[in-house]
């Protein structure tokens, strides 16, 4: 069963490529404003992958010229979170629980961030009231290098009913 995100992307299905990540990318960051502050762009989302860009600018720059520490985490957690999003049930609340992220080299360039459910993640989130599992995001720059390595634990749990 299909939830609300899941339903609208696959309406956006019938609207152009580059306008049907353009319209994600503004839902996104007008619903989670520190993404739309960055500026971090929906590459491509569906049940299978989330792939998110965040390009090297002025206002998501370190001293040194690279995408800043904060904001590389950012485009891996927002990946990650709407992989998970795509598969959540209406019902249950995402929260992002923990970031393990490793800053192995200098980046060049934007990151672009790659992250998917296993089947066995998604039968728990249908399965359980709640939970937690660690999803894995590929993070890769313009050089083609992975300078961060990084999980991100989501947990879920049934919203509140409203009294």
């Amino acid at each position: 069963m299909k939830n609300q995100l899941a339903k609208v992307v696959d309406k956006l299905q019938k609207k152009p490529e580059w306008l049907r990540y353009r319209l994600l990318s503004y839902v996104l960051g007008a619903t989670v404003k520190f993404v739309g502050t960055a500026d971090v762009r929906c590459k491509h989302l569906s049940a299978e992958k989330a792939v998110f860009r965040l390009a090297n600018r002025k206002k998501v720059r370190n001293h040194i010229g690279t995408i800043h520490a904060a904001a590389s985490a950012l485009v891996a957690e927002t990946a990650t979170g709407m992989a998970l999003g795509m598969h959540i049930p209406d019902d249950k609340v995402p929260l992002l629980k923990n970031m393990h992220v490793d800053y192995v080299k200098r980046s060049t360039g934007a990151l672009v961030a790659e992250a998917s459910l296993t089947f066995e993640q998604i039968e728990a989130l249908h399965r359980d009231e709640k939970g937690s599992i660690i999803i894995a995001c590929k993070v890769i720059d313009d050089a083609g290098i992975e300078p961060v390595l990084c999980q991100m634990e989501w947990a879920w749990t049934l919203k509140r009913r409203s009294i």
